[in-house]
C-alpha cells in the first residue's frame, strides 16, 4: 500500500459523499481494519487507537468472545422486527445495572434515543420546554443542536441554532444554561421553572466534570419544579462505571439514554427510565391521547444485543474499571509530565476514562472555558500525535482495555514529541 490508495479513495468519496465523508471524523482517514488497540488504515500505517470508533469499542477491536456470540447469533437470524430473547436479556441486565431504570426501550441510535427521551419527558409532564447546558452533545434532533458549539456566544438563556434546517420556533422551546454555574440555574428555574419539562445533561459534558455536588444540587432542583432530569449516558454509561455517571456520581436521573457499549460495536441504544415515565411507550397504559409512538426497524436487533451482553459480561469481571482508570491515569501522567517539562501551560479535563488536554492557563468549568483554550496549540498536539501513529479525536482520548506496554510506550514518544513541538512554535 502507498499513499496513493487513501488519495484514491477520497476522490471516490467526494464524487458520492457529501465533503468526501460521513460526516463523523476526518474524512482523509480510511480505516482497513482493528485488531485489539490498533487500526490500519488503507495506506497500511499502523496507529494505537484512541479513537475506539468514539467509544464503543471499550474491550478493543475484534474481542474473540464478542465475535463468537456474534457468529453464534449470525446463522440464527440478523433482524426480525419481532421480539427476541437476547434482547430481553439485555433489557434485564441494563435495569439490573442502571439505578434509573425500571423499563427499556431499545432504540438503534445515541442521537434517537435523545430524541425520544426529550419527546418522553414533554409527555409524561404535559410540558414543551427543554433546558440544556452549553456545549452538551444530545444527538441531532433540533432541540439538541441547540448551543452545542455556537461560534457566536449568546446570553443565557437564549438559543444558538447550530445547523441549518432548523425552524426558528424551535428556539422558543429550549433554554440554554452555562454548565456547573448552580447560581444561574437556581435563579433561572425560580423564574420558569413550571415550564420546564426536562434538564437534559451530560453528566460527564464531553470531557468536562462537575463542581463538587452540582449534579445533586440539579436534582434536587428538578424535584422541587417537577422537572424531569435526564442524563444523556450514551458516552458515559458502562465507561466510567459499570453503572455509569449515576453510580459514579450517586446522582439518579428520571431517564437517562445510553448507547455505544451496550452493542458491543453494532447499532444500538436505548431509553431507559422509571415505569410511570417508561409507560408512555405503552398505550394500553396511558391512553391515545398520552401514548408516545415509537417504531424503529432495526430496534433490539439481535446480532448487536448479542454482541452487547457479551461485552458486559466481560465488563463485569473483576478488576476491569480498575484496569480502565489506571490506563487513563497513566496517559494522564504522560501529558502532565511532558506538557510541565515543556512548559506548555495546559488542563487535563475529564475523567480517566475519557478526557483530553486543554491548553490554557484557567480551570475549566464549561464550554466557554473549553473554547478560550489556544487553538493552535491543540492543532498542533493533535497533528503530531496523529504523525507519530496516535489515532485520537480532536477533543478526546478513549483509553480501552487493551493497551499495552508497546502502546504506553508509543504514546509516551507521541506525547513528547507534541509537547516539544507546541514549546518550539511559540
Amino acid at each position: 500500500m502507498t499513499a496513493t490508495t487513501s488519495i484514491h479513495w477520497s476522490d471516490r468519496a467526494r464524487a458520492v459523499l457529501p465533503g468526501g465523508g460521513f460526516g463523523n471524523f476526518d474524512p482523509g482517514v480510511f480505516i482497513r481494519e482493528g485488531r485489539g488497540s490498533r487500526v490500519w488504515d488503507e495506506d497500511g500505517r499502523e496507529y494505537v487507537d484512541y479513537l475506539i470508533g468514539s467509544g464503543p469499542m471499550l474491550l478493543g477491536h475484534g474481542h474473540p468472545e464478542v465475535l463468537d456470540a456474534i457468529v453464534a447469533q449470525l446463522p440464527r437470524g440478523q433482524t426480525f422486527f419481532a421480539n427476541n430473547v437476547l434482547g430481553v436479556e439485555l433489557a434485564e441486565e441494563i435495569c439490573r445495572s442502571v439505578e434509573c431504570a425500571e423499563q427499556v426501550r431499545f432504540l438503534t441510535s445515541g442521537g434517537e434515543a435523545d430524541m425520544y427521551a426529550i419527546r418522553l419527558a414533554r409527555a409524561f409532564t404535559g410540558r414543551d420546554k427543554i433546558l440544556k447546558f452549553e456545549g452538551g452533545y444530545h444527538g441531532m434532533s433540533a432541540e439538541a443542536q441547540m448551543s452545542l458549539a455556537p461560534a457566536v456566544l449568546a446570553n443565557f438563556p437564549t438559543a444558538v441554532p447550530d445547523s441549518a434546517g432548523i425552524p426558528e420556533s424551535t428556539r422558543s422551546e429550549v433554554f440554554v444554561a452555562p454548565y456547573n454555574d448552580l447560581a444561574f440555574l437556581s435563579g433561572f428555574l425560580d423564574e420558569h421553572g413550571s415550564g420546564i419539562a426536562a434538564i437534559v445533561v451530560e453528566p460527564l459534558q464531553r470531557i468536562i466534570p462537575q463542581e463538587p455536588g452540582f449534579l445533586h444540587a440539579v436534582r434536587m432542583l428538578c424535584d422541587r419544579f417537577g422537572i424531569l432530569l435526564v442524563f444523556d449516558e450514551i458516552v458515559t454509561g458502562f465507561r466510567l462505571a459499570y453503572g455509569g455517571a449515576q453510580e459514579e456520581y450517586g446522582v439518579t436521573p428520571d431517564i437517562c439514554t445510553l448507547g455505544k457499549i451496550i452493542g458491543g460495536g453494532f447499532p444500538l441504544a436505548a431509553v431507559a427510565g422509571r415505569r410511570p415515565v417508561m409507560d408512555h411507550f405503552d398505550k394500553g397504559s396511558v391512553g391515545a391521547d398520552r401514548w408516545l409512538m415509537m417504531l424503529g426497524t432495526l430496534s433490539g436487533n439481535p446480532v448487536a444485543a448479542a454482541a452487547g451482553l457479551k461485552t458486559m459480561e466481560i465488563l463485569r469481571r473483576q478488576g476491569t474499571y480498575e484496569t480502565l482508570k489506571r490506563h487513563g491515569t497513566r496517559i494522564q501522567g504522560m501529558l502532565r509530565d511532558h506538557l510541565n517539562a515543556a512548559g506548555v501551560a495546559h488542563e487535563i479535563v475529564g475523567h480517566p476514562a475519557l478526557f483530553d488536554v486543554v491548553f490554557t492557563e484557567t480551570k475549566v468549568r464549561n464550554y466557554r472555558d473549553v473554547l478560550a483554550g489556544d487553538a493552535r496549540k491543540s492543532a498542533t498536539f493533535n497533528k503530531v500525535m496523529r504523525n507519530e501513529g496516535i489515532l485520537k479525536s480532536p477533543s478526546k482520548f478513549y483509553p480501552s482495555l487493551v493497551l499495552t506496554e508497546d502502546d504506553f510506550e508509543r504514546t509516551e514518544h507521541a506525547i513528547r514529541s507534541a509537547a516539544r513541538a507546541i514549546a518550539s512554535s511559540n
